[in-house]
């Protein structure tokens, strides 16, 4: 029975077997040594962390790659640039100042007295200088006039009367009943 299996780990096919497990045993760990570094190269700028990154996969085969992903940066340092855009975008937004009609939510420039579309009144002009005041301020900043805010409200028709008109389906005529014969 023993020689049986003697000759069985013994055969040609069972050392090539072997001999192709170990070869592919090797191309992993340099495989796996070549994608830390790689890995590392996306994730950390010092080149010294770089080539250490890829020193362990190689000296460590196998054992290298998990002590890698327990200790690499969480982000690439692409995903990174992108966060810090996107948080740069956020905080510009919040400093934006927003000059939007609060009535229809039409653009509006921050010297319009009126909404060009719906003719809110958005600001007022300072009695002296003349100047686009915001209706919170209380002093003219231009030229320290004190100023007295008045509400938003539109200026021209009530924008839903007028709405409500537009949208309204047209009435139809009657048609005129024919008048007895006299």
């Amino acid at each position: 029975m023993f020689a049986s299996v003697h000759s069985v780990l013994h055969s040609t096919p069972f050392q090539i077997a072997g001999n192709l497990t170990v070869l592919l045993a090797v191309v992993f760990w340099l495989g796996l040594a070549y994608w830390m570094y790689r890995d590392a190269r996306r994730r950390v700028t010092d080149p010294w962390l770089t080539g250490s990154a890829a020193l362990l996969g190689v000296a460590v085969p196998y054992l290298g790659a998990v002590v890698y992903l327990l200790v690499r940066p969480p982000e690439t340092l692409a995903e990174a640039h992108a966060r810090e855009l996107e948080v740069l975008a956020l905080a510009q937004r919040l400093n934006r100042r927003d000059d939007h009609c609060p009535v229809c939510r039409a653009d509006t420039e921050p010297n319009y007295l009126v909404c060009p579309v719906c003719t809110t009144r958005l600001r007022h002009s300072c009695r002296s200088c003349e100047k686009a005041l915001d209706p919170l301020w209380q002093v003219c900043p231009y030229c320290t006039t004190p100023t007295a805010a008045p509400t938003l409200e539109p200026v021209a028709d009530d924008l839903d009367a007028a709405l409500a008109r537009e949208t309204a389906p047209p009435r139809r005529r009657r048609a005129p009943s024919p008048r007895p014969a006299a």
